[in-house]
């Protein structure tokens, strides 16, 4: 469940800088700088964070699925899928700022430090509870 309750914050937190909130920052400047770490321009708007909430909340679904549904085989190709593909967006999410420039853009901004601090670790960490609860095996259901 500590998967599902990580998705479903983040959705939440993704739904709310659409909607307009602004933490951690006081503004849409200091959010802009701490989330994004770019200069200028606007925040993502509402529909690129509601795509983001509802990607985080099929992530969610996609958790609970291998533990709550039934063993169908679509569902089975489905779920498994996206384990893998859930696996290496984090993982690669989680490594990328430490083996890459890509997010060099954002030297100097508040986005950078945060990033390597907890962004970063907190998509290896997602990664390996992801890694961890695939390999273990699922909850047997009685009939």
């Amino acid at each position: 469940m500590a998967l599902v309750t990580i998705f479903f914050a983040l959705a939440g937190l993704h739904l709310y800088w659409g909607l307009g909130g602004f933490w951690p920052g006081t503004d849409g400047d200091t959010l802009r700088l701490r989330v994004v770490g770019t200069h200028t321009g606007p925040m993502f708007g509402f529909a690129a964070s509601a795509l983001v909430a509802g990607a985080l909340a099929a992530a969610a679904a996609i958790v609970l699925a291998r533990h709550y549904v039934t063993s169908i085989a679509p569902i089975g190709w489905v779920v498994t899928a996206g384990y893998v593909v859930l696996f290496a967006v984090f993982a690669g999410r989680g490594v990328l700022p430490y083996v890459s420039d890509v997010f060099s853009y954002a030297r100097g901004t508040p986005f950078y430090d945060l990033n390597l601090r907890y962004y970063a670790p907190l998509c290896l960490l997602i990664a390996a509870l992801l890694a961890a609860d695939f390999l273990r095996a699922p909850v047997e259901r009685a009939g």
